[in-house]
């Protein structure tokens, strides 16, 4: 057993410590879960439901206090960590509302007197999770898996350990059953023995590019099904008869909100050469009057990066950009506070080869490329091993639709910020990893997709079907 303590990104000041679990206490949390997942298989939508609307109030009941833990733990801006629990109530309430529609049997007309596709679910789910949304990346997993009749096993990012526990008190209080929900405290070198354990059906990781690579061998040693939602450099394409306004606002906030540490954040800002200087004047003076400070004040834009070295690497690459050709244009290294300040910075000039272009900047720097034309700016775009969103602004919505089928991203937001929705399917493709999240796609992820085949219709089909 070891100790290990979280920290004020804002202060560097010691928040409290924890022990990790000894092996005895994960086998017991294991156990747990394997004997609720009999349980809630068999349990009705009805009662699920119930209990889903109770998480959904209790989380708006509760959004004051629990704001605060994000914010402490992580740093994200007081109004920002209120907005992330008012949005998993929303996906609770979702979920709770269409499930049952969405997980109904489906006719299959065969040779059969009936035949139909029905939803199973797996059972335990292991959920990797990481910090920057420390409720959302949870809850948009756990309200869909848990309606479905799964259980699962949480192992969040150590940083947020705070955060993980009040999450287990959330399912508790609004009545899941012990074990249907449950965190376990182990470094992440721990995750490859959690898939090795039989109990574990199955495992969903938010998480970096590694992390993804670690969670899948393990998973493919194992033959468990796996839902990757890793790293991003989405572009954010600005076409010369944009609306520049609107696009230089929303790209402010899509790139410094939560100091950049969003998986789906704009990153690459390419922009077509006729409206490339208006952009940047714009942008530019949007990131300079973001006020960056103490994430509990009501006037802070920009609170500090999750982590010390977290910022130490953002600094690096934003440095190796520019000795590289590229423009500090605004912001940069903070050397004025106590904690894991950055302030904004946008950097010009910007081309494949360097590292903001070539990697993920985790933390509010933006990268501004010129591109030729449109057909440019999609080259630009697509050349990234990331496929995760993307965005596209253009007052010419049917050129945007034809733009949009050859962008290489799991999503593609017109004229518009990117973000998650519980209606709407989330994931990449590339090195962001496969499988979907929300909407019908992803309650489904980890289901037993069986089919159920009665018959056979002697009168319509009178022979036996080949064998595989």
């Amino acid at each position: 057993m070891s100790t290990f303590a979280t920290i004020d990104p804002a202060t560097e000041r010691e928040i409290e410590s924890f022990q990790t679990f000894e092996p005895a206490r994960i086998d017991a949390v294991l156990d747990r879960a394997r004997s609720a997942f009999a349980a809630a298989a068999a349990d009705s939508f009805a009662a699920r439901r119930l209990r889903m609307e109770n998480a959904a109030r209790y989380l708006r009941d509760h959004q004051t206090e629990l704001a605060a833990t994000v914010t402490r733990e992580m740093g994200k801006p007081l109004a920002e960590a209120r907005a992330e629990i008012a949005k998993c109530a929303a996906c609770c309430d979702y979920y709770a509302a269409n499930a049952e529609r969405l997980l109904a049997d489906e006719p299959a007309p065969s040779n059969a007197t009936e035949s139909f596709v029905a939803y199973r679910p797996l059972g335990v789910v292991l959920a990797v999770m990481p910090w920057n949304f420390p409720f959302w990346q949870v809850f948009r997993f756990a309200a869909p898996a848990l309606m479905a009749g799964n259980v699962a096993v949480l192992k969040h990012a150590t940083n947020v350990t705070r955060c993980a526990l009040e999450i287990e008190r959330v399912f508790a209080a609004a009545g899941f059953p012990p074990g249907a929900f449950a965190s376990v405290i182990v470094p992440g070198s721990e995750v490859s023995k959690l898939i090795d354990d039989p109990r574990i059906a199955a495992v969903t990781l938010t998480g970096s590019e590694a992390a993804g690579v670690s969670v899948a061998t393990a998973a493919g040693r194992n033959l468990k099904k796996t839902v990757l939602e890793l790293g991003g450099s989405d572009a954010f394409i600005v076409l010369a008869d944009a609306d520049l306004d609107a696009a230089a606002r929303i790209a402010a906030k899509s790139r410094f909100q939560n100091a950049g540490q969003s998986c789906i954040a704009a990153k690459r800002f390419i922009v077509e050469a006729p409206a490339h200087d208006a952009f940047v004047e714009r942008f530019t003076a949007a990131a300079r009057a973001l006020v960056v400070g103490d994430p509990t004040r009501p006037e802070t834009n920009v609170g500090p990066m999750a982590r010390g070295d977290l910022r130490d690497e953002l600094a690096d690459m934003v440095d190796a950009t520019v000795a590289h050709g590229g423009t500090l244009a605004t912001g940069g290294r903070n050397g004025h506070r106590s904690g894991y300040f950055y302030d904004p910075a946008v950097v010009t000039g910007v081309r494949p080869g360097m590292p903001l272009f070539d990697e993920e900047a985790f933390g509010p720097a933006a990268a501004i490329v010129r591109a030729r034309d449109a057909d440019e700016a999609v080259r630009l775009a697509n050349d990234s091993k990331y496929g995760l969103g993307g965005n596209l602004w253009t007052r010419d919505i049917a050129r945007a639709k034809a733009i949009a089928g050859r962008l290489e991203s799991g999503a593609v937001f017109i004229n518009g910020m990117t973000a998650s929705d519980p209606r709407l399917p989330f994931g990449g493709v590339k090195r962001s990893g496969y499988g979907r999240e929300l909407s019908s796609f992803g309650i489904r992820e980890f289901m037993n997709v069986q089919t159920v085949w009665i018959g056979p219709d002697t009168a319509a089909l009178p022979d036996e079907p080949a064998a595989e």
